[in-house]
């Protein structure tokens, strides 16, 4: 079966977790332990709750047919280029530590 690269977001202890896992069952990285976990869950066939989108977006009661809908989030997407950002870089290190001997 062909593999994909993906990249995935978690938190750093649940990192850790997983790095001791893979290491813990001998496999070669993490990746591989969480490929055979999501192998392990669509073949369990459990699917959990089921959960609907129903009550999550507000229509606004003027405009019940979106007739306004493209200029609404033109405006709101206008809006968020004009935010100011901030980038910040990771300071650099210039030089070696290296100890130096007693003399």
């Amino acid at each position: 079966m062909t593999k994909q690269a993906i990249s995935v977001t978690l938190e750093a202890d649940n990192v850790t977790w997983l790095k001791g896992r893979a290491v813990a069952a001998g496999l070669r990285s993490v990746s591989e332990l969480l490929d055979q976990l999501v192998s392990a869950a669509r073949q369990s066939g459990r699917l959990g709750h089921s959960r609907s989108v129903v009550g999550t977006i507000d229509i606004d009661p003027g405009d019940p047919d979106l007739e306004d809908a493209d200029a609404a989030v033109r405006y709101m997407f206008d809006a968020s280029l004009r935010r100011p950002t901030t980038v910040r870089e990771a300071a650099v290190e210039h030089g070696t530590n290296r100890s130096r001997r007693a003399k």
